[in-house]
């Protein structure tokens, strides 16, 4: 990863905080994916923004995030943040979920069965990644995503990790279209804008949500996934 990449990164992660919307959704779709689970771990935490929110929800949050800056300002918040999956101890969390990062990692498959050795048996994963490659942009390349996936992809590269996948499904079907926009007539240099994210978030987001109901088996900007590690057979 260039400094460029981590500058671009910053950037739209600060953005992104403009939607209030979207931020929401995807803490409910963490409780709910989690429900039950008590000690969990976010896995690229970015600015701690879900960290904090996850934490007031009752959960006993850990994060990673190897970001120096990001780090720091995750720890002087009172969350616990670790620099790498590998100072995790194995089957130490209940729940682990991982927002818009896995797509980050050129070698996702050794950090899924990283992801399922820190995992208690009957612990579960929840996966939020960009989906569709066709949708591959600037933007794409300024905050160093690899690749972008389809649910069958992420289901398959799960399995392999030794996970039992549960439930899964595409997310805001309208940004697919917006995505489509954006890779074609978007900002050459893949910047986000804050005014443009809070437009969207306020009047596009809400229906795309209604219009899930009907096409989340087919098509999104986003997909996610929810797993688990199975328990020993008895």
């Amino acid at each position: 990863m260039t400094s460029q990449t981590v500058v671009g990164g910053s950037e739209n992660l600060e953005a992104m905080r403009e939607a209030e919307n979207y931020n929401a959704f995807l803490v409910e779709q963490i409780c709910r994916q989690l429900d039950g689970c008590r000690r969990v771990v976010d896995f690229g935490a970015g600015n701690g923004l879900f960290a904090g929110r996850v934490r007031e929800r009752g959960f006993d949050v850990r994060a990673v995030e190897p970001e120096p800056a990001l780090n720091a300002a995750i720890n002087a918040s009172g969350i616990p943040c670790l620099s790498s999956l590998d100072a995790v101890a194995p089957m130490s969390a209940d729940g682990v979920y991982s927002l818009n990062v896995l797509e980050h990692i050129d070698d996702d498959e050794a950090v899924l069965a990283r992801l399922f050795d820190i995992l208690v048996p009957g612990g579960a994963l929840y996966l939020y990644v960009p989906a569709f490659q066709l949708l591959y942009s600037a933007m794409d390349r300024r905050v160093g995503h690899v690749r972008r996936y389809r649910l069958g992809e992420l289901s398959a590269k799960c399995r392999r990790a030794g996970f039992v996948v549960e439930a899964g499904a595409y997310a805001d079907s309208l940004g697919y279209a917006a995505s489509l926009a954006l890779k074609y007539f978007g900002a050459a240099d893949g910047k986000l804008d804050g005014g443009s994210v809070r437009l969207y978030d306020r009047l596009a987001f809400p229906l795309s949500r209604v219009l899930d109901r009907v096409c989340s088996r087919f098509v999104g900007k986003n997909v996610w996934l929810r797993a688990r590690r199975p328990r020993p057979a008895s």
